[in-house]
């Protein structure tokens, strides 16, 4: 896969790099996790605001998305790396994921670029 998924979202103005569980790594904007990167097979990124909006994605790659466990019906999916979505999609749903979390966080702690 050409995306760096790491990479690209620490890119991202004011991502950080954490790990809250052993081997988890995870990139947050303030302190707010937009990327469950895990092992690196697959991401997990807020793909709606809802499970119905999410499930469009299931929809549309169902061998390479999925409802994350324990968050999904909050419109979390977990979306394999290199499968059938491609780069720039997986690019754009990065971005989104992203841009749900910064909407959320207070106007004192969004990154200010």
């Amino acid at each position: 896969m050409s995306v760096d998924v790491l990479a690209y979202c620490l890119a991202k103005p004011g991502a950080w790099e954490d790990e809250p569980w052993e081997g988890d790594t995870v990139a947050k904007v303030g302190d707010k996790v937009f990327a469950f990167l895990g092992a690196g097979t697959s991401i997990g990124l807020k793909c709606g605001r809802d499970r119905t909006e999410a499930d469009e994605l299931v929809d549309i790659y169902p061998d390479d998305v999925t409802a994350s466990a324990y968050i999904g019906r909050y419109g979390w999916n977990s979306v394999r790396v290199g499968g059938a979505v491609p780069d720039d999609e997986l690019r754009e749903l990065i971005d989104a994921s992203y841009d749900a979390v910064v909407a959320k966080l207070p106007k004192s702690k969004r990154p200010t670029a």
